[in-house]
C-alpha cells in the first residue's frame, strides 16, 4: 500500500527542492490526486478494520454458541448415560424376577406332576382294595385331580336308615386299610339323597339335610374306628342339592341316593409357593 505526504510536508519538500536548486516539485493537480488516493486508502483501511472487528465479534459469538451447544450435548449425553444405567439396572432386576418366577413355576409344575402321580397311585390302591364289589354299588373314579369313591345307598343303608349294613362296613374297612399311613390325603365324606322328603316323624331328622349329614357322620365313625385319624376325615351332607341325575325316575333317584368319599392329596407345598407370588 502506498502512503502520501500531507500537504505541509509536501510544500516543505518543494521548498527544499528550490533551495538546493532542484526544479522537480509536484504539481498541484498531481498533489490533489495523490491526496485523494491517500484519503481513499485511509477509508479502505478503516473499512477493512471494521470488517475485521465484525468478523472477530462473529467468531467470538460462534465460539460461544459452539461452547454452549457442546455443553448442552454433554449434559444430554450424561443424562442418556444415566438413563441407560438405570434401564440396565431395571432390566437386570426384571431378569432376576423373571428367573425367580420361572423357578417357582417349575417348582409348581413339579409338585403338580407329583400330585397327579399320587392321585393315580391312590386311585389304583383304592380300586385294588375294593375289587370284588359290584360296580353298580361301588365306583372309583378320578375327577378334577381327586379320587371319588362313590357308594350306593343299597350297599350302605336301608331306606331312611343311618346305620351302615355289614356289606357296607366291609367296604369301608377295606378303604380305611388302604388309606392307613397316608397322612397326605384329606378324606371328605359327602352324603347325598334324592328329592323325596323323609317320612314325617322320623326320629332325630327333619329333612334330607339331617339324613345326609347323619349318614356321613356314621361313615366317618366307621373309617376312624378302622384306623384313620379323626383329623383327616370330614363328614358333610349335601341332601338332594348335588344330584348326578334328574330325579324323574326310580332308577335316577337311586343314583342320587349315594355317599361319596372324596380323597384329595394335600397341596401344602403348592400353596406355599402361591403365597410367595
Amino acid at each position: 500500500m502506498k502512503y502520501f505526504l500531507p500537504t505541509p510536508v509536501l510544500h516543505a519538500a518543494c521548498g527544499f527542492a528550490v533551495l538546493f536548486g532542484t526544479a522537480n516539485c509536484i504539481s498541484q493537480k498531481k498533489y490533489t490526486a495523490l491526496q485523494g488516493q491517500y484519503t481513499d486508502a485511509t477509508r479502505a483501511r478503516e473499512q477493512l478494520q471494521a470488517e475485521k472487528n465484525a468478523l472477530e465479534q462473529e467468531k467470538s459469538r460462534s465460539e460461544e454458541a459452539l461452547r454452549t451447544s457442546l455443553l448442552s450435548k454433554n449434559q444430554q449425553v450424561n443424562q442418556l448415560n444415566s438413563s441407560l444405567s438405570g434401564a440396565q439396572q431395571e432390566n437386570s432386576q426384571l431378569s432376576a424376577d423373571l428367573r425367580s418366577k420361572e423357578q417357582r413355576i417349575a417348582e409348581m409344575q413339579r409338585i403338580l406332576e407329583q400330585k397327579d402321580a399320587a392321585v393315580k397311585a391312590l386311585r389304583q390302591k383304592v380300586g385294588d382294595a375294593l375289587l370284588g364289589f359290584n360296580s353298580q354299588d361301588l365306583q372309583v373314579t378320578v375327577r378334577n385331580g381327586k379320587v371319588y369313591v362313590s357308594l350306593s345307598e343299597q350297599l350302605l343303608f336301608k331306606s331312611g336308615s343311618t346305620k351302615v349294613d355289614p356289606k357296607g362296613q366291609e367296604a369301608l374297612a377295606k378303604l380305611a386299610t388302604a388309606l392307613k399311613g397316608n397322612q397326605d390325603v384329606n378324606v371328605l365324606v359327602e352324603g347325598h339323597t334324592d328329592n323325596v322328603p323323609i317320612a314325617k316323624g322320623t326320629a332325630g331328622m327333619r329333612d334330607n339335610w339331617d339324613l345326609s349329614v347323619l349318614r356321613a357322620t356314621e361313615i366317618t365313625r366307621i373309617l376312624t374306628q378302622a384306623g384313620l385319624p379323626a383329623s383327616q376325615v370330614t363328614p358333610s351332607g349335601r341332601a338332594q342339592y348335588v344330584p348326578v341325575a334328574i330325579n324323574d325316575t326310580p332308577a335316577n333317584k337311586a343314583l342320587n341316593r349315594r355317599t361319596e368319599i372324596i380323597l384329595t392329596p394335600k397341596l401344602d407345598e403348592l400353596f406355599q409357593i402361591l403365597e410367595q407370588n
